[in-house]
């Protein structure tokens, strides 16, 4: 990683956290938003640089592809052969040169060439600024055919990977596989979910609006509010104060299917952040019990952060994991052997329903995963069925359209649970939703008409 000397970032310190945020990411296989919350925080940046450095970490990861590409021509040596960090620099250089009309190409140059001095040993400035001084020279090359290589277009286009572009071209056709590439260029909007126990939706639009903010009501979700730009969270009021959370608009359906009524004893079985446990809690208007799972005791910090933020008291966090035997402790057996009303398995898995929120998973998750990833969630689905009382209601989400993680896991727990009904999702989600289930009652965001990520979920009851 390049030195940090005192003098070498003074100039443009959102520039370097991004390049340390992306560094992370590469070598540690993190979330982004993880990285970019624990570095961003610990370096104090103002809002501005705060901001710079936001934009050109998510801008690099979702146009890493295509940004590749055209750096592959101007390098004597494939990038593969360059160090991480040099790459990580060039990314951003050329991101600011070809996606951010506001800063100008001196300025863009300039301070990727500072970024790159006594890198591993080696002043490394010199090819940094050949290599984008030849970027601002070269004209913009032409795309790939469609007609020659559908998949090469579509992957050099969008910055997907083949493997990714493959498969849904096989799986959708070329024209819905371009529209899903294409969705992994575009910015999501930032939707909040109104806080039922502190508010109604409209009193948050109004203190929203009177703030200063764009409010727009979500099509479907009846509790959820778009908003254009609200900059940092820590300046908006009505998220500090509990009137809301963030979580996008299909995100928000997924705990109306278990039909939570107070006083229940739910399980959320896969539950960090805590996003769908939290709405559970307000749809039970914080009255029974919610045991809430999860393997990372850190991120089971940030739900109880939440629930305090929230005015929600009936979470119980445990940390724990489904692949191991849960039920192995004492205290755990306790904990379940009264069985649950409702059980909600909202599975860990690619995420590649997300990727326009999560597009670091673009250059994490390969094909192979997949069959690994549905072991996984067959066997929670085997482990949580058995704490299920009969005529409770368990439902399989993911944050993935794919077949290996939805429809093939839930057809095989159907036929090795007999006991358990496959019940049609639609009579659960409000009006206007028609479009969002399948012909077999399943939810499935894909290719919907409204602008929501990709979601899959089903339900069942036990007989």
């Amino acid at each position: 990683m390049p030195a940090s000397g005192p003098s070498q970032f003074k100039k443009s310190p959102g520039r370097s956290v991004a390049l340390q945020i992306l560094l992370a990411i590469e070598r540690r296989n993190e979330f982004a938003d993880e990285a970019f919350n624990e570095i961003a925080h610990n370096s104090q940046l103002s809002n501005e640089d705060r901001a710079l450095a936001f934009e050109l970490v998510y801008g690099v990861l979702r146009h890493r592809g295509n940004l590749d590409w055209r750096l592959s021509a101007l390098t004597k040596k494939p990038l593969s052969g360059l160090p991480t960090v040099i790459v990580m620099i060039l990314r951003l250089g050329a991101y600011q040169l070809l996606h951010l009309d506001r800063v100008p190409e001196s300025a863009a140059v300039n301070e990727s060439v500072k970024l790159a001095k006594r890198v591993q040993g080696r002043d490394w400035s010199g090819v940094v600024n050949g290599v984008l001084r030849s970027l601002i020279r070269q004209d913009e090359p032409q795309n790939p055919n469609p007609s020659e290589n559908h998949v090469q277009a579509l992957s050099i286009r969008y910055s997907c990977p083949t493997w990714l572009t493959q498969r849904w071209i096989d799986r959708l056709g070329f024209t819905q596989a371009e529209q899903m590439c294409k969705q992994t260029l575009g910015i999501p909007p930032l939707t909040l979910r109104t806080n039922r126990l502190r508010c109604s939706r409209e009193e948050l639009k109004n203190r929203l609006e009177k703030e200063g903010h764009a409010a727009t009501l979500t099509k479907v979700s009846l509790l959820g509010i778009t908003l254009d730009k609200c900059g940092a969270l820590i300046n908006l009021k009505s998220f500090q104060e509990g009137w809301c959370y963030v979580e996008g608009e299909a995100a928000q359906l997924i705990p109306l299917l278990l039909d939570v009524q107070p006083g229940h004893r739910v399980l959320d079985a896969c539950t960090a952040p805590g996003g769908k446990a939290t709405h559970l809690a307000e749809l039970m208007e914080d009255q029974g019990e919610i045991i809430a799972v999860d393997r990372s005791a850190n991120r089971l910090n940030a739900l109880r952060e939440n629930a305090d933020r929230l005015g929600i008291t009936c979470i119980h966090p445990m940390v724990a994991t489904w692949v191991d035997d849960l039920s192995s402790s004492l205290r755990t057996a306790t904990i379940l052997e009264n069985g649950f009303d409702r059980i909600l398995v909202d599975a860990p898995c690619s995420g590649l329903g997300v990727l326009r929120r999560h597009p670091e998973a673009k250059w994490q998750k390969s094909a192979g995963q997949l069959p690994e990833h549905q072991h996984i969630q067959i066997d929670i689905l085997n482990r949580v069925s058995t704490y299920l009382r009969p005529g409770g209601v368990l439902v399989y989400s993911a944050c993935s359209t794919e077949p290996e993680e939805s429809i093939q896991v839930i057809s095989r727990f159907c036929l090795d649970h007999p006991d358990f009904h496959h019940e049609d999702s639609a009579p659960f989600l409000p009006p206007g939703s028609e479009s969002l289930t399948s012909s077999d009652g399943n939810l499935l965001t894909l290719g919907s008409i409204y602008d929501m990520d990709g979601f899959f979920a089903a339900r069942f009851r036990k007989t």
